[in-house]
């Protein structure tokens, strides 16, 4: 790659880029995330009221800290962006269980040397087990989680967040993150996907009721996010969801070929797609 010896060589010195740091008690995962971008000279946690010693770590890891209710993921990378005086135009957005690799760290760099785009894409390996689930993790699944603090803004959808960008304003980075979705046990990972099975069902519910416009995006080959959540939005329409996303997943997106955590990782997607059409189903009848 070119101009790599030099960027190597200059490793030492901090990038240009602000990071942003969404926190709710995760003492567990917060110093890592911290160390994987010292980096940065400019590291921000917005926490969400912890009741752990996420505030405590965070700063004596050197970041600042500031706090404001989690109301979704949107709205608190949104409030960042419009209230927190960063110091630098572009800001990096992670979460406290994801880790930066030196070879993104490399890519960051000499994207924002000479930036083609407003904000860049950025793919995530999911870690199970001891190990990246290749196949059945969806790999390489992309958000949009590098821009520029004053052209990138996000929208809720489900559980999620969409860019306000459009496509022909966002680039993609070859090197993904690491996201240690189970870092704080399967009970934490059952709990939270339950709270997002509640607002998958709500926002599929929302999305039924605004007509079929979606489907245009189901021939959005040039933009592979947008033609993704509209591929969602047709399984949603399927019956035996719970059994074709499994199949799906472990067959014919070849999860099998991660072991013994493909197998249990591709169950409990079938678990939560099953309490998301259960929910479904309950929002409706209380809605008649």
């Amino acid at each position: 790659m070119a101009g790599s010896g030099l960027l190597h060589a200059n490793m030492k010195s901090k990038l240009p880029v602000s990071v942003l740091i969404l926190t709710l008690n995760e003492q567990e995962n917060i110093a890592r995330c911290i160390s994987s971008v010292a980096w940065s000279d400019d590291i921000v946690v917005l926490d969400s009221f912890s009741s752990d010693d996420t505030v405590e770590i965070a700063t004596a890891s050197g970041a600042r800290v500031q706090q404001r209710a989690f109301d979704n993921f949107a709205e608190q990378r949104n409030f960042a962006l419009d209230t927190i005086a960063f110091k630098h135009d572009w800001v990096l957005h992670l979460d406290a269980d994801e880790v930066v690799t030196a070879a993104l760290r490399d890519e960051i760099a000499l994207a924002i040397t000479n930036p083609r785009f407003s904000a860049y894409r950025i793919a995530s390996r999911l870690m199970f087990m001891g190990r990246w689930l290749r196949y059945s993790g969806m790999y390489p699944s992309y958000q949009v989680r590098l821009g520029r603090r004053d052209s990138l803004r996000f929208d809720q959808v489900g559980h999620g967040q969409r860019e306000s960008l459009g496509a022909d304003q966002i680039g993609t980075l070859k090197n993904p993150y690491l996201h240690y979705g189970f870092s704080k046990g399967l009970a934490d990972w059952i709990e939270r996907h339950n709270r997002y099975s509640t607002d998958e069902a709500r926002f599929e519910l929302q999305a039924s009721s605004g007509g079929n416009e979606w489907i245009r995006d189901l021939f959005s080959f040039g933009d592979r996010t947008r033609r993704r959540r509209a591929l969602k939005l047709l399984a949603a329409r399927l019956p035996f969801r719970p059994l074709l996303r499994f199949i799906y997943m472990y067959v014919l997106r070849l999860g099998f070929l991660d072991g013994r955590p493909g197998l249990i990782y591709c169950r409990l997607l079938a678990m939560y797609e099953y309490w998301i059409v259960l929910k479904v189903r309950e929002l409706k009848k209380s809605s008649h």
